[in-house]
């Protein structure tokens, strides 16, 4: 496969001591990677360590390992040890370490590195990065690191800004040339109108400010319903669940087409015990559960994963529970993303929820303060329990992969 402009012109000019690539997702950021470690590998004179760095390892192993596998062969790029992170590389002993929380610093403390390539460095711990810095201490010591962009806080863009010895390349989607139109396309619709259009497709370090779903249209993701009885049958029934006490409690009645590939929040059920003056028992709330979606109508439940009185007290009932994933960012870019998509549709009866997708705000005052980026706790019952189910249950690489 040819190289674009801009990744001859990274493999050219990336002569400094530290040396990235930031930017958009299918960029072509990568790619050029996998020319480069070889080439800073073969560089090295025995020095220091290789080091490679990533958010975890299984991470480093499929966005880095398993791709150079696959181009150089076993016989160059070897396996990593599960034990010790070592492999061999074109010849020459490498460690492959992950970044992902303080704990992680005793790996590179009292170690001399000659070179480190860094795997999604913005996902890193900071203090990791601090710890790198003091540890590429060879005169010839050389950086290669990608990541897409966050905040305009956070810590790696003070670093890029910082005037240190730093060769830095931004890339957008459309640096790389050799995407089908029609995958652009895709990505620009899935995209659209979040604040991972400017990070994902124009590669800029932004704040996320105002609503969450910027991208929310009555037009394109409500229905009347009732909906049509072929869909009904073939699609399959969950109830995702946001457990509250001194909060609302949410029930939402989510039906998953997957021959559509389409996700219809179809009934809600919304309980404030502070405005109805009167907290319910979990018992009473699995009463109002079966009164909603019988469990022998339901597939299972998804739930809060902190709501474990509540757990409970379902399957006693003879409910099928699930744990849901509460990775709130990537929960909500997946929510965002089938909202794009017009794969996400909301029966217009479900006037809680539809009410929350006009009020879910991000917290400019905690992402500019201190880079924190997290929704405002207002708003967002609902939300979070549609967040619960798309994570957990949707497979966002196959509707990805039908648009």
């Amino acid at each position: 496969m040819p190289f674009s402009e801009k990744q001859k012109e990274y493999f050219q000019n990336a002569t400094h001591r530290w040396n990235f690539k930031t930017g958009a997702t299918r960029s072509g950021k990568t790619f050029m990677d996998y020319f480069v470690i070889p080439k800073r590998i073969m560089a090295t004179t025995g020095s220091g360590l290789i080091v490679i760095l990533g958010h975890t390892k299984l991470t480093v192993q499929k966005n880095i390992i398993d791709p150079m596998q696959r181009i150089w062969g076993m016989s160059l790029v070897g396996n990593v040890s599960q034990t010790t992170g070592a492999t061999r590389m074109f010849g020459k002993k490498c460690y492959v370490l992950a970044a992902d929380n303080k704990a992680r610093v005793d790996a590179l403390r009292g170690s001399a590195i000659e070179y480190c390539y860094g795997d999604e460095v913005a996902t890193w711990d900071e203090s990791i990065f601090q710890m790198l810095k003091s540890r590429l201490d060879r005169p010839d010591s050389r950086f290669d690191g990608t990541c897409n962009p966050e905040t305009p806080t956070h810590w790696l863009k003070q670093f890029l800004d910082s005037g240190a010895d730093i060769y830095h390349q931004t890339y957008t989607l459309y640096d790389n040339p050799f995407l089908a139109p029609e995958l652009v396309r895709n990505l620009e619709i899935e995209y659209a109108g979040t604040v991972w259009f400017d990070r994902f497709i124009m590669g800029r370090w932004t704040l996320a400010e105002g609503l969450v779903y910027r991208n929310f249209s009555r037009e394109k993701n409500t229905y009347p319903g009732p909906l049509p009885d072929d869909v009904r049958q073939r699609s399959i029934p969950y109830v995702a669940v946001d457990y509250g006490t001194a909060n609302p409690m949410v029930f939402l009645k989510i039906l998953h087409d997957p021959e559509e590939r389409t996700v219809y929040v179809d009934d809600e059920f919304y309980y404030d015990g502070r405005k109805e003056v009167r907290q319910k028992t979990d018992a009473e709330f699995c009463d109002d559960l079966q009164a909603f979606s019988p469990r022998e109508e339901t597939e299972s439940v998804i739930i809060d994963p902190s709501a474990l009185s509540f757990r409970v007290a379902l399957r006693q009932a003879g409910y099928r529970v699930r744990e849901a994933d509460n990775d709130v960012l990537n929960g909500i870019r997946d929510v965002g993303t089938l909202l794009g998509m017009g794969r996400l549709k909301i029966n217009a009866r479900c006037e809680c929820t539809l009410k929350e997708f006009g009020a879910y705000a991000w917290d400019e005052k905690a992402a500019a303060q201190t880079g924190a980026e997290r929704p405002i706790k207002q708003n967002d019952h609902a939300m979070d329990a549609l967040r619960y189910f798309v994570h957990t249950v949707v497979r966002m690489r196959q509707m990805l992969a039908s648009a």
